[in-house]
């Protein structure tokens, strides 16, 4: 007990003498961020908004492998201010153009003891509907080679609240139907996680800017705080680098509503700005592909009689992308390799030899003549070791036959990326782990130096980096479509209005809409069809598949019109209404033209939404194509029933949506002349 007294007396000795907590508040003054040291010596912020506390009291630090933690006997230090209020232009997005406008503080934490001296800054910019804030390293001699064991920056809740969230560290990385649980039964959470006070404040916790790092986790401290944890690592420390270095911005997205979470730029603020400069070559597109029969079982990925990725099945797909409007025709299944352990190792894939029975010259060639591109496809069962190597080679393939997007693949297990270290070694990593944060760039900046969009699934999670490096444009990173042909149990009709409020505040999504047929492998999709086209409203992406197969929309042509004519790019973006995993009603203008276009989607309970049209131009006439759910629509027992109609429409009126169980409604707008 002596000794302990004793200890603890060394420690007050060496705390920092008590100063004036370093505050920074938004423009207007909505949000305050407080940075002070705890009578312990641990340096910690906390978050009001209006006066009344948002986050309590959280600690700021990191333990690290190769020298003694950074956590108490601190001191805390204004190292200046600076403020920006302008606008930059996305070069596709939900919206032409995105105001950046905050304020920021650096804080500089210096060490008294044990290794007095060392310094990490920790940068504050807050604005009126988010905070970030991000740790930078200087080049010191005392901490040069950065090894991090963990991250000890916590988030502290300060009232009770509802979470929605999907667990961490589990077999399927991202793909788990969101739980609605109080904060106080959430376990090791990814992010965004999103919650929601008493009093309805909302707020999402998410990062951005990860580059060269690992994931970001939430774990349940209990009483409502939280603490990171980062995605492990094979070789120990969690996150190696090398000083000075920044680690990514810790966000949160904080509003009124849910609506207004939406609309939160923060994310796409906190990154750099484009860095590959002309990107007039990056597209916003709707494709279709030889994708959907495989997961209804009609055809194969691998080699053999129903083999999907034939020349004359490849054909059927470009002759219906010309003749109805779609840009690209993606086709997976077409290279050596998929053989029947594929998902066990990939290690037979190569990613330059096709299949003999798919001529991807001729098939490339006869795409072009059709007006239409292939969307090539690099499935890697989540072995870079094999990948990289072959990546270079790959993507001069591409570049060569026009081919500029494609979509990449990473199907593994939990912990099951096989990577090779500078040893020549094979180990295995997280999907969200610093390996891969390194391996998706390259794959990136390797395809922007040809001209090549990729769509990454089984991905590494959106962090903004689109804003950065525009030729990420869409990834996958939660349940999508085809758990809805053999999942067990397939997506519930809350589903999609979960991911607008969560999943989808990180970025976009290739959720891959539009199964109209409404059909899985032996069980129904819990949607009806008017469902099915807002979806491509609501759940964002530059790049939308028609999901279903060809047949289903020629059967089907007036409901098919809509995804016809819907674009992939908008100028703006608002959002109506919405309650996490409820319904959410969301207006889109087309960047191309004055038409508007609306999706409204409903969970499982039925509802009539008031709509007022306020966003269309006032004293413009538009022409109202309407696709409702019928009288009798309801995704348990006719989720079919669809009623098209035509009105004309003023920024005066209000519609009345009435959504059916499990529906939706789209209505494009098409502004008079």
């Amino acid at each position: 007990m002596i000794r302990y007294i004793l200890a603890m007396v060394a420690v007050a000795l060496a705390a920092p003498a008590v100063a004036e907590p370093v505050r920074v508040s938004s423009p207007e003054g909505v949000l305050t961020v407080s940075v002070d040291v705890a009578p312990d010596g641990r340096p910690e912020y906390s978050v009001s908004r209006l006066g009344r506390a948002v986050i309590a009291p959280s600690r700021l630090g990191f333990l690290f492998t190769n020298a003694p933690q950074f956590l108490r006997n601190v001191k805390v230090a204004d190292a200046g201010r600076r403020s920006e209020d302008g606008r930059w232009e996305q070069p596709w997005g939900e919206r032409r153009f995105v105001r950046n406008r905050y304020n920021e503080v650096r804080v500089t934490m210096t060490e008294v003891a044990p290794a007095p001296g060392r310094r990490i800054d920790v940068v504050f910019r807050v604005y009126d509907d988010g905070v970030g804030f991000r740790y930078e390293f200087p080049d010191q001699a005392g901490l040069k080679q950065v090894e991090i064991a963990e991250e000890l920056t916590e988030f502290a809740v300060a009232d009770p609240a509802t979470a929605w969230w999907i667990p961490a560290f589990q077999w399927t990385r991202e793909e788990y139907l969101y739980q609605k649980t109080p904060i106080t039964e959430v376990g090791v959470a990814q992010t965004p996680m999103t919650i929601r006070t008493g009093d309805g404040l909302h707020i999402a916790f998410h990062e951005a800017a990860l580059v060269d790092y690992s994931g970001m986790n939430l774990q349940n401290e209990g009483q409502g705080r939280f603490r990171a944890v980062l995605t492990p690592s094979s070789e120990g420390p969690k996150v190696r680098r090398m000083a000075p270095f920044t680690t990514p911005w810790r966000t949160m997205q904080i509003a009124d509503s849910a609506a207004g979470l939406v609309t939160n730029d923060l994310i796409l603020n906190l990154n750099e700005p484009n860095k590959l400069g002309d990107v007039s070559w990056v597209e916003p597109f709707k494709y279709v592909g030889v994708w959907w029969e495989m997961h209804l079982d009609k055809a194969t990925w691998g080699a053999g009689p129903k083999h999907g990725a034939t020349t004359a099945n490849v054909k059927r797909y470009i002759d219906f992308a010309a003749k109805n409007g779609f840009r690209g025709v993606l086709v997976e299944g077409w290279n050596e390799g998929w053989n029947d352990d594929w998902f066990a190792n990939g290690k037979d894939f190569s990613f330059t030899r096709p299949y003999p029975d798919f001529d991807i010259e001729e098939l490339a060639r006869y795409a072009r003549s059709n007006g239409v591109r292939l969307i090539g496809h690099h499935e890697t069962a989540g072995n870079i070791a094999v990948y990289e190597p072959q990546l270079e080679a790959a993507l001069d393939l591409y570049q060569r036959l026009g081919v500029d997007a494609v979509k990449t693949g990473y199907v593994a297990d939990m912990g099951g990326v096989q990577t090779r270290g500078p040893d020549g070694q094979v180990r295995y990593e997280w999907h969200e782990g610093q390996r891969m944060a390194q391996h998706h760039l390259k794959v990136v900046t390797e395809a922007a130096e040809r001209k090549i969009a990729i769509n990454a699934h089984e991905p590494f999670k959106d962090t903004g980096l689109r804003r950065t490096y525009p030729n990420m444009v869409s990834r996958e990173g939660a349940r999508g479509m085809e758990y809805n042909a053999w999942g067990a149990p397939p997506n519930p009709p809350e589903h999609e209005a979960n991911l607008v409020f969560t999943r989808m505040l990180a970025g976009p999504m290739d959720f891959t809409p539009g199964v109209i047929s409404l059909e899985g492998k032996g069980q129904k999709i819990q949607s009806t069809i008017a469902k099915q086209l807002a979806l491509y409203v609501v759940i964002y992406s530059p790049i939308q598949m028609a999901a279903d197969l060809p047949e289903n929309y020629e059967a089907n042509p007036r409901p098919f019109q809509f995804i016809k004519d819907v674009p992939a790019d908008w100028s703006e973006t608002r959002v109506l209404n919405g309650e996490i995993g409820d319904f959410v009603t969301i207006a889109r203008k087309d960047r191309k033209s004055e038409n508007w276009y609306l999706g409204a989607i409903t969970d499982e309970e039925g509802r009539v939404l008031s709509v007022p049209l306020s966003f269309l131009t006032p004293g413009r006439k538009y022409r109202a194509q309407i696709y409702r759910d019928g009288p009798d629509a309801d995704y348990r027992t006719n989720g079919k029933d669809i009623v098209i109609e035509e009105r004309q429409v003023t920024s005066a009126d209000t519609l009345t949506l009435r959504l059916a169980a499990g529906g939706g409604q789209a209505i494009r707008f098409v502004a008079a002349r």
